[in-house]
């Protein structure tokens, strides 16, 4: 568990959970999820004395849900977002701090090619109150210590405590939904590197199946990855209604008299909606891959029945060939006394002299036409 106090003047790691409610910026809570089911009720007596509320029964359940879907949900006193992340497992095997979620991760692996199987898509739970934000993430996030340390980063130069200046533009969240946006734009621009991944995969089986001479194609491999492109898809839509949801909430909100409170809502809505046209972005991509993974099939079926049609045109064409010479051949071996060229010396070599003859001509009328020439590029 990290907690964070933010305020105008920068970022402040504590030790314990807050007590009281902060005189400036606000808190943040920041725990994994084992962490939140085995410490609730020191969270929520945290939550008790900084907020005056707790977290409501259900979504203490939601916060705990390994598999809810994307979500957004309020009361009267906090908000609650729930945002499906879109990440790449470095490795299958849990490291000593993820051992608690192996069974969970485990159950949630993919089978497929290996760049679906590492994708993670675990949800990272965020209960938005006045003074206080409280985010539960999976063990193995990376997203809440990435975030940490630019938080850390643009704090503000302190010699008697080694920091170092903050970053050109960097600025503090001011409010507990500020921070929360900031973290689920991370987590979807996170999206860029498993994109690329997917892409290159994808691009290699195309190859592979554009091939005119495959013979082998691992079909229950594609078919795996088109089916979890598809609940790729599911869960960037859950995604996009969930912050969709969160934009119309935000209109709802009463507008500030101050002109640095109206400022501040301006800048989340502002916030909310580049976190959405982000997630549409991912969605396009997620359906242009699905495309692309269906028109290869296709592509793949089409290569294979030209290739197939070619072949039907040559055998048909060779059958045409042979067809008057088995004629002749039938005739000259009918069972009659008296036939022409029978009885003849030179009869055999007048009618193999035709044969030969009319094959020639055959092929070469075919070979003109490209009835046995193959098709450009096979």
């Amino acid at each position: 568990m990290r907690i964070f106090h933010i305020h105008s003047g920068g970022a402040i790691e504590l030790s314990a959970l807050p007590s009281q409610p902060p005189s400036q910026g606000f808190f943040w809570v920041a725990c994994a999820r084992t962490t939140f089911g085995a410490q609730l009720g020191q969270i929520q007596a945290a939550l008790q004395a900084s907020t005056g509320q707790q977290l409501v029964d259900l979504h203490v359940s939601d916060l705990l849900n390994a598999q809810l879907p994307s979500r957004y949900d309020y009361t009267s006193q906090y908000d609650l977002m729930v945002f499906r992340r879109l990440a790449t497992l470095h490795s299958d095997a849990p490291g000593p701090a993820a051992q608690s979620d192996a069974p969970t991760n485990a159950a949630r692996k993919r089978s497929g090619p290996p760049v679906l199987r590492r994708i993670d898509t675990s949800p990272v739970g965020f209960a938005l109150f006045d003074q206080v934000l409280l985010s539960v993430h999976p063990t193995d996030c990376a997203v809440r210590d990435a975030y940490a340390a630019r938080l850390m980063a643009a704090a503000p130069s302190d010699p008697r405590e080694g920091r170092a200046s903050p970053a050109p533009g960097a600025r503090q969240p001011s409010s507990p939904p500020d921070l929360m946006l900031r973290v689920v734009n991370l987590m979807v621009d996170g999206y860029l590197d498993l994109r690329r991944e997917l892409t290159r995969q994808l691009d290699h089986w195309q190859t592979e199946l554009l091939k005119p001479r495959s013979r082998y194609v691992n079909w229950n491999s594609l078919l795996e990855a088109r089916l979890s492109l598809h609940q790729l898809d599911d869960i960037c839509e859950d995604q996009r209604t969930a912050v969709q949801n969160w934009i119309d909430a935000l209109e709802t909100w009463a507008v500030p008299e101050s002109s640095a409170g109206q400022r501040d809502l301006d800048l989340l809505k502002v916030r909310s909606r580049d976190v959405l046209e982000h997630i549409e972005r991912v969605v396009h991509h997620v359906r242009r891959l699905e495309q692309s993974t269906e028109t290869a099939v296709q592509m793949h079926f089409s290569v294979q029945s030209n290739r197939t049609n070619d072949i039907m045109r040559t055998l048909t064409a060779l059958t045409a060939v042979f067809l008057p010479l088995n004629l002749i051949a039938g005739i000259f071996g009918m069972n009659f006394e008296f036939i022409p060229l029978v009885h003849k010396a030179d009869g055999f070599w007048w009618a193999m002299g035709s044969m030969v003859f009319i094959a020639v001509a055959l092929v070469a009328l075919f070979w003109r036409k490209r009835y046995l020439a193959r098709t450009s590029g096979q």
